[in-house]
């Protein structure tokens, strides 16, 4: 029962912090005036949303993080502790009981991010707009993905991915 409260709070908790970002940035991206674009808007309004959903939605979501998000949750599922079910979504995200390698991945993944979003803050409409409607995009793949994956690692014997756990 423990382990099955766990790996619903590392999911949830998981698709909450996604689902915000995607709720705080969607109305920057929706806010986008098209009227008054140039070529080069639009060239970087498509590159955005292309590279974004390739390289945050495919590459990082769909054949990295959610695959081994899912297979910790699962791996959470069966070998549960108090502290893992408090801070399920930390631990299911790899911040700690992981491999060291994994660990340092995930806290300069996490510290990347937090760079560039403090940077993307500072930038006026159209760009942050443009930059939005990809990281949007990105995300959006991304809970998609982790609740595919998740799915699946619930519901087949043969889920093989690693959780990356010492």
């Amino acid at each position: 029962m423990l382990g099955a409260v766990a790996a619903i709070w590392g999911f949830v908790g998981i698709c909450l912090l996604f689902g915000s970002a995607i709720y705080r940035l969607g109305p920057m991206a929706l806010d986008l005036s098209v009227q008054g674009f140039s070529w080069y808007h639009w060239a970087a309004l498509i590159f955005s949303i292309l590279f974004m959903g390739f390289a945050e939605g495919y590459r990082g979501f769909q054949q990295n993080f959610s695959p081994r998000v899912a297979a910790r949750i699962r791996y959470l599922s069966r070998n549960v502790t108090p502290m893992r079910v408090i801070l399920a979504p930390i631990f299911c995200m790899g911040f700690f009981h992981a491999k060291r390698r994994r660990q340092i991945i995930s806290f300069c993944l996490t510290g990347g991010i937090i760079v560039l979003v403090l940077l993307v803050r500072h930038l006026d409409q159209p760009w942050r707009g443009i930059i939005d409607a990809g990281v949007v995009l990105g995300l959006s793949w991304g809970v998609l993905s982790l609740a595919v994956f998740t799915y699946q690692a619930f519901t087949r014997s043969d889920f093989d991915y690693s959780p990356e756990t010492p």
